[in-house]
């Protein structure tokens, strides 16, 4: 009994060092460039979008439309903000750009109008 319970003690002490010297390597992100398309695909998820100050409208909301901002890769995640953007024709509608899942990794759809 004394025996085990020294074993294990000394089983215990030898463990922890090298548990403690323990190092969890992650990977830097990558992206990979379809050469025909330029379509970039990024192995991991952008930040969560930060919250922007919309400054005021430089016309008449009619004609005007906020596009909001949102992270692009560039060798790692930059955010570029958000601007206002003329309207083609009035009843334009902005389809956000987004970051959606595909395969191994994320793809960005560009934003357009409708």
């Amino acid at each position: 009994m004394k025996k085990t319970i020294l074993v294990k003690g000394l089983l215990i002490a030898v463990s922890l060092p090298l548990l403690a010297g323990c190092v969890v390597y992650e990977r830097p992100p990558r992206a990979v460039v379809a050469p025909a398309g330029g379509e970039v695909v990024v192995d991991t998820a952008p930040p969560p979008s930060q919250v922007e100050v919309v400054p005021a409208c430089p016309g008449p909301v009619e004609l005007w439309f906020w596009t909001p901002g949102c992270w692009v890769w560039r060798d790692h995640w930059v955010w570029v903000g958000g601007r206002w953007a003329a309207r083609p024709h009035p009843n334009a509608v902005w389809v956000t750009g987004h970051w959606g899942r595909r395969y191994h990794g994320y793809v960005w759809f560009e934003g357009r109008w409708r």
